[in-house]
């Protein structure tokens, strides 16, 4: 079997590709070639995100799945995927479209049929589920907010800096779908089949101190799949949600690499 040769990297809500910074020079120093696209319309830099939000208003979750596969039937040889928050759900669903030849869901947001909602996640998700007026909406977190949701273990100074590097609103309807998808009939967008045989191997890894996509959700999301496939869960002492950014995450890089690499299907 040929090794996959790119790895391409799915950014999660209220950031962008920009968020994977250290991990795209980390992995092309290794000699990969790493993709991280944006969601259609998020080809342009965070500063013009949040002076045109409607951007990411209109933004879908059959729309972020179309482009990203369609970059990977572009490629010769499947390659790893790797997302983040939203973006591990994302990942779930293009293994289970047959896209990737192994996946890795960093603090990964649940797919449809995962019912744990710990306390922190319902406080960090807060002020966009407050109100269902904000399903139209893209709506920003504070930097209070954004702490306590995503660098809840950094320094005060970290946190700021890379409140102002990273953050963007985020989707407000697809937020609340994922919240609605368990109490709607039929597939809703984050659907994958739990049974798929065929699907590539995945690894969920999580931070313990994560409180927007705590361990609970990352143990139930794993234990969800029935199929005959490798699913595992590794866990990290110490680590919030914005995992790529935390000091120490080159070892997490690594482990995700070598794991994705030992088990990586043709």
């Amino acid at each position: 079997m040929t090794a996959p040769d790119t790895i391409v990297l799915v950014h999660g809500f209220w950031v962008t590709p920009r968020s994977w910074e250290n991990w795209i020079s980390y992995y092309e120093a290794k000699g990969f070639r790493v993709i991280a696209p944006g969601y259609p319309g998020f080809e342009v830099e965070v500063e013009a995100l949040r002076a045109d939000p409607q951007i990411i208003v209109d933004v879908t979750v059959p729309a972020i799945i179309e482009k990203i596969g369609g970059i990977i039937d572009g490629l010769d040889r499947k390659p790893i995927i790797m997302g983040h928050s939203a973006g591990g759900a994302f990942t779930q669903i293009l293994l289970d479209r047959g896209y990737g030849a192994v996946g890795v869901a960093l603090n990964s947001a649940p797919t449809e049929g995962v019912k744990v909602v710990p306390l922190s996640q319902v406080k960090s998700t807060f002020p966009v589920l407050k109100s269902p007026a904000n399903r139209h909406k893209a709506v920003g977190l504070s930097l209070e907010q954004w702490t306590y949701a995503f660098t809840n273990t950094f320094t005060a100074e970290e946190a700021e800096a890379l409140y102002e590097r990273y953050h963007i609103p985020a989707n407000g309807g697809i937020l609340w779908g994922s919240v609605l998808a368990n109490f709607q009939p039929g597939h809703q967008d984050t659907w994958v089949n739990y049974h798929n045989d065929d699907r590539a191997p995945l690894l969920f890894i999580s931070g313990s101190e994560d409180h927007i996509m705590p361990p609970a959700i990352q143990q139930s999301n794993a234990k969800h799949y029935k199929s005959n496939t490798i699913t595992e869960v590794k866990e990290y002492e110490g680590y919030a949600h914005l995992l790529p950014a935390q000091k120490g995450w080159e070892e997490i890089a690594d482990y995700a690499l070598d794991w994705a690499l030992r088990h990586a299907q043709s």
